[in-house]
């Protein structure tokens, strides 16, 4: 665990000296300066910094995380060229990186999945974030990087969802649709910010919002009929513990507080395409959380939607001008932060499903037997 607190003080304590420079104005004029300034060097050291840091912790792990048995396995499988479950991109990325390293290299294939989810993620809060210190002291303390140790595939999906955001930012269309397609060879779910990211651009309607409450009822009175279509595009779910379904009351409670806030500080807000933007996906992913529990998938679909809580969070405590408010409710945010962080470490990084504490190095410890090594 000290190497989790260790990494997320440095990180936060880095990402804190990392600010947009504002261009400097005199009446009418704006005067450019073409050189570099300090501010910028700054930034560009501290990026790198907390990129490397990240990076390390994650590309020296081993076996940690719920999936990297599991993963191993899967790989030694592609590499056999027998059937796997997995996306063609991870299929050829891992046959790829075998063959062109005469052996079984599973530690460099999640070394590669650590540095493009990283990447990924650290580019677009940067592009995105009215505050990136604040978006990234949700990342770490609200777990989003711990759990990219665990679930390496979806994260890095998730890390394209972000993308795909600034790219519909810049109004650059086909780009989000290029990232959307080409994160889903790597997880298919990723699909469905093709139809729920252009849903929360749009302006909502009257009409709209009737089919949405119809649908919604739908879903309470016809969820066999789409448990059904899910095993089409899921058929390795059919006679799994993976079709129970359940919701996050948590996640829910996240929507509930972030849509209030909102609320209260729209007239600050509102202004802004991507806040609007950010409001609808929760306000979406509260009904589909509230009304879909019955979807064994709904908590991957709502992360799509809910990741944008590090991007909207930090817009509306910058918007508050009372600057002792804005200290309190920064105060009052940390604090609330950082008991998630403590509560998740001591409770749920342990445990299956998770699985991140201990955490081990390749440089100290031998990987324990794989399935298919015992078998053979």
């Amino acid at each position: 665990m000290w190497v989790y607190l260790l990494l997320t003080l440095l990180t936060i304590g880095l990402a804190f000296n990392i600010r947009k420079a504002e261009p400097e104005s005199n009446g009418q004029y704006v005067y450019i300066y073409k050189g570099i300034s300090r501010q910028h060097v700054l930034n560009i050291i501290s990026m790198v910094s907390i990129f490397i840091m990240l990076f390390a912790v994650s590309a020296l792990r081993l076996n940690v995380g719920n999936d990297y048995a599991k993963y191993t396995n899967f790989m030694h499988l592609i590499y056999s060229n027998a059937y796997v479950p997995t996306e063609i991109g991870f299929n050829i990325l891992v046959w790829v990186i075998y063959f062109l390293s005469g052996y079984e290299n599973y530690l460099l294939v999640f070394a590669i999945f650590a540095f493009i989810t990283i990447l990924l993620f650290l580019y677009a809060m940067n592009e995105l974030s009215e505050s990136f210190r604040w978006s990234f002291v949700m990342f770490m303390l609200l777990t989003y990087y711990f759990q990219t140790l665990s679930t390496v595939r979806y994260y890095l999906a998730l890390g394209a969802a972000l993308l795909a955001l600034v790219y519909i930012k810049k109004g650059d269309w086909p780009r989000f649709i290029f990232v959307a397609l080409l994160g889903a060879c790597f997880h298919k779910s990723l699909l469905v910010i093709l139809v729920l990211y252009p849903i929360c651009c749009i302006k909502w309607k009257r009409w709209m919002v009737m089919t949405a409450g119809i649908m919604c009822l739908s879903f309470l009175f016809l969820q066999d009929y789409y448990l059904k279509l899910l095993l089409i595009v899921y058929p390795s779910y059919k006679d799994t513990d993976l079709l129970e379904g359940g919701t996050s009351y948590i996640a829910i409670a996240r929507c509930v507080v972030v849509l209030v806030f909102a609320f209260l500080y729209r007239d600050r807000i509102k202004d802004s395409k991507m806040n609007i933007i950010y409001v609808k996906c929760n306000t979406l992913a509260l009904l589909l959380y509230v009304f879909c529990s019955f979807i064994p998938v709904i908590s991957r679909i709502g992360y799509y939607l809910t990741i944008t809580q590090i991007l909207l969070v930090p817009a509306i405590l910058e918007s508050v001008e009372d600057e002792t408010r804005k200290k309190i409710y920064k105060l009052v945010f940390l604090i609330v932060c950082i008991l998630y962080f403590l509560i998740f470490m001591w409770k749920q990084a342990p445990a299956d499903g998770v699985r991140i504490l201990p955490y081990d190095t390749f440089l100290l410890n031998d990987m324990v037997p794989l399935e298919y090594e015992i078998l053979d």
